[in-house]
């Protein structure tokens, strides 16, 4: 009850819970993303089971702290640099951000042409499995992220669960708009290839502020949220000023 009764709690609440809800997001796009691949009736299951996992992947790793704390041991030394298990995770997710992002944009842009249809290609379990992989990588930056900002473990749990719900209420609205915009598309996974940089580079030690990285992903957003809206404009211009072409005259009537 002392936490209830404690002004700090709700700060560091709200605090905590505002940066996990944008650190859920990424999650969100690329579970969106990979559930598109499969058919249609399948794809709100699959992104209901990647969501529950990740929901389950951040309580267990909230639950050990213990675990986590291990990852921070030096495993070995390469070139003078120590390697721990944190850093591995990162490089390693990271490394399959950049290689899957790429792969996704390449089937974007070159799938067609290449005969290979998207539905066909994708397995339940496959996209499932792919989803549990970023789940962990994701998890895991994000748990770090909390137990760094708050130490009452009651308070994590509640944004962790919180910022889950808003995951799970807003994961149809957004997989249905990426998909309907195939440049939001490649937009949402250029933003996973700088992600995917940024774990690379924090696995080696080189610390990137996620406040310049979150500032070029929200201006990005903003310019193609303007684009939209133009180009939303100026179909419905086109559409209003179509010009009017009368119908052929008659043909004139034969000669006897």
């Amino acid at each position: 009850m002392s936490l209830l009764s404690d002004p700090a709690t709700y700060v560091a609440f709200a605090t905590l819970l505002a940066l996990e809800v944008v650190l859920g997001i990424d999650n969100v796009v690329f579970i969106s993303i990979l559930a598109g691949r499969l058919p249609p009736g399948e794809q709100k299951r699959a992104r209901t089971t990647g969501l529950a996992l990740a929901v389950l992947t951040r309580f267990v790793l909230l639950a050990s702290l213990s675990f986590l704390a291990k990852l921070t041991f030096v495993l070995f030394t390469v070139f003078g640099h120590e390697v721990t298990g944190r850093d591995l995770i990162l490089v390693l997710g990271g490394l399959f951000l950049l290689g899957k992002s790429t792969h996704e944009i390449h089937q974007k842009l070159e799938g067609a042409e290449d005969g290979e249809g998207k539905a066909s290609r994708a397995t339940f379990s496959g996209v499932i499995a792919q989803i549990l992989l970023l789940d962990i990588v994701f998890s895991l930056d994000s748990v770090i992220t909390a137990i760094g900002m708050v130490d009452e473990l009651p308070i994590m749990v509640a944004a962790v669960l919180v910022s889950t719900a808003i995951m799970i209420a807003a994961a149809g609205s957004i997989s249905e708009f990426v998909e309907r915009h195939p440049s939001v598309k490649i937009l949402a996974l250029s933003f996973l290839l700088l992600i995917g940089f940024t774990l690379v580079v924090e696995g080696l030690d080189q610390h990137i502020s996620k406040g310049y990285v979150y500032f070029a992903m929200a201006f990005s957003v903003f310019v193609e949220m303007m684009n939209l809206r133009f180009r939303k404009k100026e179909a419905q211009r086109v559409k209003l000023h179509v010009p009017y072409t009368p119908s052929a005259p008659p043909p004139p009537p034969a000669s006897r």
